[in-house]
C-alpha cells in the first residue's frame, strides 16, 4: 500500500524518518511516497487535505482535526524548546512595547504564532515569512521582533541579535506541560491497522536513529541547509526526545490545552470531533 507522507527537511525530521523511507527498516509492505517541505507549506497541505500522513505545527490541528488524526510516535514535544522573540537591541520587560510594533512570524498556522498570540494578545503588526528568512529581517530593519524557531534557535547570537522573551518558557510558567511544537497527523480515511503499522514503523525508524546516533547519515546532512554538522546535532538533540517515541499522557495533555488556547483565540471556530478523540488510541 503506497501512502503520501510529508515533513520538513529539517534534521529532527529526516533523523526520525530516515530508516523509514530509506529502507532501512523493513516497512512491511507500506510504501510511502515523501514529500520534503517547509512547516508552513505542509499546514497549508493539511487544511487542503493533500497528504495521507504530515508533520504539522501544532497551532494549525485546531483547523484539520475533523479530517485528520495524531499518531503517537514522531512529534516535537519537550520542555525548552520553544520559539524566541528576538531584536537587534536589548530589551528590558518595561520598556517593551511589542503590540504595535512589526514582527516577523514563522507562518500564520504556526505553533509559533499561537504561542506568541498567547503571550501577546494585542499585536497587530505581524508579518508572516518563511522561517529562514526573519533572522535576516531583523537584522535588515525590516521588522522590529522577529519570532524564530527551528536551528535559527543556535544561530541567532553569532549574527549579534538579542533575546527578548523564551515564549516556550512562557508556555511552560503558564501551563507546567510540555511545549507541543508539531506532530505527526494522518487521515482518517486510512484503516486503522495501517495507522497503527505506520505508527510502529515511525518509533522503529526512531529507534534505529539513536541507536546509530550521534553518527549523521547522509540523507539528513545533504537535506539541513548548509547548517554545520555541530549545528544538526544539536537540532537532533533539542527537538527528538522520548515524546519524539510516544507523545504520552502528558504530550497529550499539552496538545489539547494549546487545542483550547486555540479556540479561546479564535471562539467562532465551530467543530464537529473533540480534540479527545483526536489521537491515534
Amino acid at each position: 500500500m503506497k501512502l503520501t507522507l510529508g515533513y520538513s527537511p529539517c534534521p529532527n525530521d529526516t533523523f526520525i524518518f530516515d530508516a523509514l523511507v530509506n529502507h532501512k527498516i523493513d516497512a512491511e509492505g507500506l510504501e510511502f511516497e515523501v514529500r520534503l517541505e517547509d512547516v508552513q507549506t505542509l499546514n497549508e497541505w493539511a487544511l487542503q487535505g493533500k497528504l495521507d500522513i504530515s508533520k504539522i505545527s501544532y497551532g494549525v490541528f485546531p483547523l484539520v482535526l475533523d479530517n485528520y488524526i495524531v499518531l503517537n510516535s514522531g512529534g516535537a514535544l519537550g520542555k525548552g524548546v520553544g520559539p524566541l522573540v528576538i531584536s537587534r537591541n536589548e530589551i528590558s520587560n518595561k520598556e517593551l512595547n511589542i503590540e504595535k510594533e512589526a514582527v516577523a512570524i514563522p507562518g500564520e498556522n504556526t505553533t509559533a504564532h499561537l504561542l506568541f498570540s498567547l503571550a501577546y494578545p494585542n499585536a497587530i503588526n505581524k508579518k508572516f515569512m518563511v522561517f529562514s528568512s526573519i533572522e535576516k529581517a531583523v537584522l535588515n530593519n525590516e521588522v522590529d521582533f522577529g519570532v524564530i524557531i527551528h536551528e535559527n534557535r543556535f544561530t541567532y547570537q553569532a549574527k549579534g541579535l538579542k533575546k527578548v522573551i523564551d515564549l516556550g518558557e512562557y508556555w511552560e510558567h503558564r501551563t507546567g506541560l510540555p511545549i507541543p511544537l508539531g506532530g505527526i497527523i494522518a487521515k482518517r480515511t486510512v484503516d486503522k491497522e495501517v495507522l497503527k503499522k505506520t505508527d510502529q514503523l515511525i518509533r522503529l525508524s526512531i529507534e534505529y536513529a539513536f541507536k546509530t546516533y550521534p553518527h549523521l547519515s547522509e540523507y539528513v546532512k545533504k537535506n539541513a541547509q548548509e547548517m554545520s554538522e555541530d549545528v544538526m546535532r544539536q537540532h537532533i538533540q533539542l527537538y527528538v526526545n522520548n515524546y519524539s517515541l510516544d507523545i504520552g499522557t502528558a504530550g497529550k495533555k499539552a496538545v489539547e490545552v494549546l487545542h483550547n488556547t486555540y479556540l479561546k483565540l479564535h471562539p467562532m471556530e465551530k467543530q464537529i470531533r473533540s480534540i479527545q478523540e483526536s489521537f491515534l488510541p
